[in-house]
């Protein structure tokens, strides 16, 4: 079972967002706060990147500019409010509707003077940080990665990829675009805990790849329906019941069956968003022998009666 693909997948409302930014220097964009999480990925040139906040409505802080060089990606947790520049000490300003240019496969922001040109593929994933994933919780609020002199080769191959159809469309390249955008979070983050030194490696980093705590995730997300207690995980990791719950609350950062009640109620709100399927059928597919017992779980995790969610999102 893919925990990552799957505990992504939980938290996607929509399809990402994208544009083209083409800066001659000087040039400097302030981005606000968004939600979801935001990416830039350097498809030629170089430029900077100036964190503002520590969290959307945070309040300011002085975090250090990051260097960004072509390859280079940027991946922003919280869509954190941020500064785009050719130099940290050039001014930066709101982007106006008149450097926008409708294009296909999506458009274009242009900025700037008459300056070395820096070109950038801008972005949001829309991802749902009312009951965000631990996984992704945990994350660095900002990860940068490079793809250049050979580091995360599929990531840079996914970088590449996007530059040739950006740079020159061709058939096809409608379709092929917004494919491998959808995919680039999959790759900057599978990059980004892959990079993780093993010996250092600290919460879901660790857990992904730990011989005890990874089995007991994947069967919890591959049967979460199934009837399974701290033994029957334990079992499978291999330790003692009181060993097991250590190790699995320390690497997730929950119990096992705080965590197993999350994903239930997860998996209760996917299917519940996205089928049709009757109340009883979703509480048999995610561990609840009645529907009531179900509900009540339900309303104790959302807030929200099954059926009153359910009608929220297709009414919005």
């Amino acid at each position: 079972m893919d925990i990552l693909t799957e505990a992504l997948g939980s938290m996607r409302t929509g399809s990402p967002t994208s544009v083209r930014t083409e800066g001659r220097a000087p040039w400097g964009l302030r981005l606000p706060p968004v939600a979801g999480a935001g990416f830039h990925v350097v498809l030629y040139g170089t430029c900077w990147l100036i964190p503002l906040e520590d969290a959307p409505g945070g309040g300011p802080s002085r975090p250090e500019p990051i260097a960004l060089s072509p390859g280079d990606v940027i991946f922003l947790r919280d869509g954190r409010g941020h500064i785009l520049a050719d130099h940290p000490s050039t001014p930066a300003e709101e982007e106006r509707p008149e450097q926008f240019r409708p294009g296909s496969p999506i458009g274009t922001v242009t900025l700037g003077g008459d300056g070395p040109r820096t070109s950038l593929l801008c972005g949001n994933y829309h991802l749902d940080q009312g009951r965000p994933h631990p996984l992704v919780r945990q994350l660095p609020a900002v990860i940068h990665l490079e793809t250049r002199h050979g580091h995360h080769p599929e990531l840079s191959a996914a970088v590449q990829l996007l530059g040739a159809e950006l740079e020159n469309p061709r058939i096809g390249t409608d379709g092929i675009v917004p494919t491998l955008i959808d995919s680039l979070l999959l790759y900057i983050l599978r990059a980004w805990f892959e990079a993780q030194p093993a010996a250092a490696a600290e919460g879901w980093a660790a857990a992904l790849g730990d011989p005890a705590v990874a089995p007991a995730l994947a069967a919890v997300h591959d049967d979460p329906s199934a009837p399974w207690t701290v033994e029957a995980l334990a079992e499978r990791a291999g330790l003692s019941r009181a060993a097991f719950a250590r190790r699995f609350t320390a690497l997730v950062g929950e119990p096992p069956m705080a965590y197993l009640t999350r994903w239930r109620m997860t998996t209760a709100a996917e299917l519940l968003r996205e089928s049709d399927a009757p109340l009883t059928v979703v509480a048999a597919r995610t561990g609840y022998s009645s529907e009531f017992a179900f509900a009540k779980a339900f309303k104790r995790a959302y807030g929200l009666a099954p059926g009153v969610y359910r009608r929220q999102p297709r009414a919005a």
